[in-house]
């Protein structure tokens, strides 16, 4: 696939950044460059030359897509947004990738597949239901549904890094169950996608491995760490959000069934072993800034 035609809406954030080590080539714009809430600029962005356009836009603050503001900007980006992008795309003939989340769902059944019925428990999982349907009106459409992804930038491996670097022993949910989605792994499904030219539809693409707790992998993180002197506390997602007003409601089951995507001849790394390199990385980053800085 030629990757300069191929267009990355929303370069900037944790995907989009991974998304442009893959495609170097490829046309990458910003909310600047691209505001995917405003119909008229969607229709008339220069459109020539490309064929594949990768969504990877979105208002991912759970928790503020419950305020009145957030609301708002939550449906514009997550739906409106979507709306525009396959209105623009369909007329045009072209690809569209859309990447939608474990939040379209209520979190009671598991492991969730790409047939079960939308039942969004918040504004943010309602918006996002709304971008999968959106996205779907271009018959040439991918949707890849993930959850707790993990790339470049502010993410819960780093939170809990940080915390250990603090010498802090944390108290973190224990009935929230999935798996981590690294964001290389992400691109690495929807590239094989596009390559292959897997039958258009909805794909379920996280991490494979075993289904564990924020919890555990927060325990599994402090291992890496060689922090075996911290502890990890249980508690369950009513517990922690007790005394936090404002807080949207989390699904408790996100494990997402890969049977299909498995199909399509795509082998995904076990989270633990991706996550073995990520906390490497970080620590490497981390020593060599402090030999920068001439931190001994």
């Amino acid at each position: 696939m030629d990757d300069a035609k191929l267009l990355i809406v929303g370069a900037n954030g944790q995907l989009g950044k991974a998304l442009q080590k893959e495609y170097p080539n490829a046309k990458i714009t910003d909310r600047e460059s691209l505001d995917v809430t405003a119909a008229a600029k969607v229709e008339n962005f220069d459109w020539s030359g490309i064929e594949v356009v990768i969504n990877a836009s979105a208002y991912t603050n759970v928790d503020g897509a419950e305020t009145e503001e957030g609301r708002i900007v939550a449906w514009k980006v997550n739906a409106v947004g979507v709306a525009n992008l396959a209105r623009a795309t369909a007329r045009r003939g072209i690809t569209l990738v859309h990447v939608s989340s474990d939040y379209v769902f209520d979190g009671t059944k598991s492991p969730h597949t790409e047939t079960e019925d939308f039942a969004p428990i918040g504004v943010y999982g309602q918006t996002k239901a709304a971008g999968d349907i959106a996205a779907s009106v271009n018959p040439k459409h991918y949707i890849l549904r993930t959850s707790w992804v993990i790339g470049d930038g502010p993410n819960f491996v780093r939170t809990m890094i940080n915390l250990a670097g603090r010498d802090i022993s944390p108290k973190v949910v224990s009935d929230q169950i999935g798996r981590l989605t690294f964001a290389d792994t992400l691109v690495k499904a929807i590239d094989h996608l596009l390559r292959t030219n897997a039958e258009h539809g909805t794909y379920n693409a996280t991490n494979d491995g075993r289904a564990a707790s924020w919890a555990d992998i927060t325990r599994t993180i402090f291992k890496e760490l060689g922090r075996d002197d911290l502890t990890v506390a249980d508690t369950t997602t009513e517990e922690y959000f007790a005394s936090k007003p404002d807080i949207a409601p989390r699904p408790l089951q996100s494990e997402m069934d890969l049977a299909k995507i498995k199909a399509t001849g795509l082998e995904l790394r076990d989270w633990e072993e991706e996550l073995h390199e990520y906390v490497a990385g970080e620590l490497a980053a981390a020593n060599n800034a402090n030999v920068d800085e001439g931190v001994a």
